[in-house]
């Protein structure tokens, strides 16, 4: 059986995120998505939680041809550590996913096998691109799966997009 790890911080998840998904769902018998960051939140580059962010991904997996594991991971600050962590906090996998650099570079260095799968529409389905269009008032709904759209729109989370932008000037 293989198990691989797909790290990613998923503000919001979105199309690029489900296609490179269901590119893995062929590769493994088994998913962890590693929400990164997880201890970040209500701020323009992180402003979805960590529960919103797992809300998100599981009402679009939910019917994944494969088992999918979806953990919160929270940053150390310590980047020499940050593997162990990470281990500490999942099942064991043979596998980890990402196009991070610096992910990659630590993985690697602590002797894991790392792969970078391809990405998808990289200028248009970014969390920065999506978070900006919210901020903008633009159509950001279909870079994103209509499920996320549904979590995004329950938590007022445009609303809170715009308002945590703002400054007290």
């Amino acid at each position: 059986m293989k198990r691989g790890l797909y790290v990613g911080r998923f503000q919001p998840f979105h199309n690029g995120h489900k296609a490179v998904i269901d590119l893995l769902c062929d590769e493994v018998d088994e998913l962890i998505i590693g929400i990164g960051s997880a201890q970040m939140s209500h701020d323009i580059r992180h402003p979805f939680t960590a529960g919103e962010r797992v809300l998100m991904i599981q009402r679009v997996l939910a019917d994944a041809k494969i088992p999918v594991y979806i953990i919160p991971l929270e940053d150390i600050k310590r980047n020499a550590l940050w593997v162990a962590h990470v281990v500490s906090m999942v099942p064991p996998f043979d596998v980890v996913y990402t196009s991070n650099p610096l992910v990659i570079r630590l993985f690697t260095e602590a002797g894991f096998r790392v792969e970078s799968p391809p990405m998808y529409q990289r200028q248009e389905l970014s969390g920065t691109a999506i978070r900006q269009k919210m901020l903008e008032g633009g159509d950001w709904k279909q870079y994103v799966p209509e499920k996320v759209a549904a979590v995004i729109e329950s938590v007022g989370g445009v609303e809170r997009i715009r308002d945590i932008s703002r400054t007290d000037e």
